[in-house]
């Protein structure tokens, strides 16, 4: 199951977790550091990791929870500048940071491309990259480009909309 945000997990998830403790528990939105303890606590994967800073808070929290996660670098392949995630020329430094410096657990990449561009160059270039550093998993697809998501290997899709619904803005 995933989750967007921290807050609404925890009060949907917190006492099923407990109940049920093989449920996994991804976390799909985006993440900031200071919610990274939380985040450490609750999910079993994080599919945003993005800054050195959220980096390190996840590796510290990993060791004194004694719990690892799994983890995709959120890779911003169009480098579009409001949007977050690693840029495709440092993702080889910060993989390397990440796995070997802090052990974290980094099983893929993730990527959401431009809205209002075809996704398949940005998923063709993420399922390379995903290559090159030996990852399995791959984070993309939604409700609106999940097709060709899964024609790039996409192994984890993200498709709330297409079934519940658009989110109500509060």
């Amino acid at each position: 199951f995933g989750e967007n945000k921290i807050q609404e997990a925890e009060n949907k998830w917190g006492e099923l977790k407990k109940k049920y403790p093989n449920c996994r528990l991804h976390m799909i939105g985006s993440l900031q550091s200071n919610k990274a303890k939380k985040a450490v606590n609750l999910f079993d994967f994080i599919h945003s990791l993005d800054t050195e800073k959220l980096a390190l808070k996840i590796s510290q929290y990993e060791k004194e929870l004694n719990k690892k996660v799994k983890i995709f670098i959120q890779v911003n392949v169009a480098e579009e500048i409001q949007k977050s995630g690693v840029s495709i020329k440092n993702l080889n430094n910060f993989y390397k940071y990440c796995s070997s410096d802090l052990s974290l657990d980094i099983i893929g990449l993730m990527c959401l491309p431009p809205i209002n561009q075809n996704p398949s160059k940005y998923f063709k270039i993420l399922m390379t990259k995903s290559k090159e550093l030996n990852l399995l998993d791959l984070s993309i697809g939604m409700s609106n480009d999940y097709e060709s998501a899964i024609l790039y290997g996409s192994t984890y899709l993200r498709l709330g909309t297409a079934i519940f619904g658009q989110r109500e803005i509060k």
